[in-house]
């Protein structure tokens, strides 16, 4: 399992796709571990030679002491870049990735080659759903809750309750919901939720220079449609793309990996 040192910081990574190709930094969402996110099948792979990492407090990285900020997450993006020798890579994030990597070209606007945005959001007053605020309710209704805002369509008595999602993938997903993390685990995503609560960058996007894709799902209430369009319209060269689905729209939209992918291989929005 290969883990590397950032600052001090002993961060579990892996790498897929082509080491030939460009250099790609996926930043992932909240409570995200590769452990069960399965990198090796992610499709983002086949644009170019991609890390995938678990952030501080969470999967298998260090879970130092708190509190955490969106500027130690975006440097320790920054220094896992730099750990492995890329000066200039592209940055893919996803949702809470998303606001890490909007903090990731804020501070160190010299390593981001191409930037894309997916369901996220800006902070401040276009901030995503303040989910913090969710953390001490029963773990049914917490569940409920996260999909209602995962997608406005939800309807738990559907054949297909989030449309577009495998069954089998939509019971592993309640699965998952109904065993939280517990012990240093819950403290890390929690001292991660607490830094999101934070995030706030509006004054910022206009400085912006790499070319960015902002995506969206038509449907997510997590961060909303309105959000993606505050980004799209602040960075100066940036283009807003609406996928049929919500926060999940990248499994649930065929064609938004390869609306992804070919902005990462080509620059072609």
């Amino acid at each position: 399992m290969p883990f590397i040192d950032v600052d001090g910081l002993q961060m579990y990574y892996e790498m897929h796709g082509d080491p030939e190709a460009p250099p790609v930094l996926m930043i992932s969402g909240t409570g995200n571990d590769l452990r069960w996110s399965q990198p090796d099948r992610n499709p983002i792979n086949k644009a170019g030679y991609v890390c995938h990492f678990d952030q501080r407090g969470l999967g298998q990285t260090d879970k130092p002491d708190g509190p955490y900020t969106m500027a130690q997450y975006a440097d320790d993006a920054a220094g896992l870049a730099a750990a492995l020798g890329w000066s200039r890579c592209h940055v893919v994030g996803t949702s809470f990735g998303g606001m890490v990597a909007l903090n990731l070209v804020q501070r160190h606007p010299d390593l981001v080659d191409r930037l894309v945005l997916n369901c996220t959001s800006p902070g401040g007053d276009h901030a995503s759903f303040p989910l913090h605020t969710l953390t001490d309710l029963p773990p049914d209704e917490l569940l409920d809750r996260r999909m209602r805002l995962t997608d406005g369509r939800y309807d738990p008595d559907a054949d297909e309750p989030l449309p577009g999602i495998p069954r089998v993938v939509y019971d592993a997903m309640l699965a998952r919901g109904a065993n939280p993390p517990s012990g240093e685990a819950a403290a890390g995503a929690r001292r991660q939720l607490e830094a999101r609560a934070g995030h706030d960058v509006n004054a910022a996007l206009p400085a912006i220079a790499s070319p960015t894709l902002v995506c969206a799902g038509r449907y997510d209430h997590i961060a909303p449609l309105s959000n993606a369009e505050k980004l799209a319209n602040d960075i100066p060269d940036a283009v807003l793309r609406v996928f049929e689905g919500g926060h999940l729209f990248m499994m649930q939209d065929r064609d938004a990996f390869a609306a992804i992918t070919t902005f990462v291989q080509t620059g072609q929005r």
